[in-house]
């Protein structure tokens, strides 16, 4: 347990020497918040219309907001989580330290239990910053709170899915764009997948919407927490590990 924190610890102050930290939140902030605004500004001019033509049916504002932002936020971290991932192990191989840390008494586990922790522990901070924004809707509103609850929890386990794709990706070349550019097109192909499985029918339709990524998401967003969604992303995570595991384990072989 000590030598993951201690991996954990320099992966953690890795991030915030390096301008990733940085352009991560401050991009992934922006967008968050700029989708937000536009979403409620979208929602109140729509209610405020059909209050203009005597259609006067109850709207709840904070939970149309809600959806609509943790559905945008999913799309977002395809793009976000890849950065987060992409010199994990990348850019130990370019540097020639991975041999280094290979050769120690650190297991393979510890390593990339570290450094796994240490991106879902940045996940964390941005998913903190973006609760600042959906606080607005506590403090102008009267939202349901487990539509929200089930969002962020949903996200976060989305979110731990990708990075463990992500760090596989990592251990399997020394350049961080390849890394990024290749994590991001296995992203999207399993957050596609849904749409695939609608042209599909019978046995193949049903599986191919099971591994959808994003299929698992929707009734969290609505509040839904189905145990099923919780078991699929904990095992997408567990295979992404395992991968990452014998992954290093073939590098130590090698070293």
């Amino acid at each position: 347990m000590q030598n993951i924190l201690a991996i954990w610890q320099r992966e953690m102050k890795s991030y915030f020497v390096s301008p990733i930290a940085y352009v991560v939140l401050t991009v992934f902030l922006f967008l968050s918040g700029f989708f937000f605004y536009s979403i409620l500004t979208a929602v109140i001019q729509s209610t405020m219309m059909q209050a203009q033509f005597g259609q006067s049916q109850p709207v709840d504002v904070p939970g149309i907001v809600s959806r609509s932002f943790f559905g945008t936020t999913s799309v977002v971290l395809l793009f976000m989580i890849p950065m987060l991932t992409m010199g994990l192990f990348a850019e130990e191989k370019k540097r020639g330290t991975i041999e280094l840390l290979l050769t120690t008494p650190v297991g393979n586990f510890q390593v990339m239990m570290g450094k796994y922790l240490a991106s879902l522990t940045f996940l964390l901070i941005m998913f903190a910053a973006i609760g600042i924004t959906v606080s607005a809707l506590f403090i102008y509103g009267q939202p349901e709170w487990k539509p929200i609850t089930g969002g962020f929890l949903g996200l976060l386990l989305y979110g731990a899915a990708l990075l463990a794709v992500g760090l596989f990706i990592s251990t399997l070349t020394e350049n961080q764009i390849i890394s990024v550019v290749i994590t991001f097109g296995v992203i999207l192909v399993l957050w596609l997948i849904e749409s695939f499985s609608a042209s599909a029918e019978g046995v193949t339709k049903s599986v191919l919407s099971y591994l959808s990524i994003i299929g698992h998401l929707d009734d969290f967003i609505k509040g839904v927490i189905d145990t099923s969604h919780v078991i699929y992303y904990l095992t997408f995570a567990f295979v992404g590990l395992f991968l990452t595991y014998r992954s290093l384990e073939s590098m130590r072989w090698k070293s």
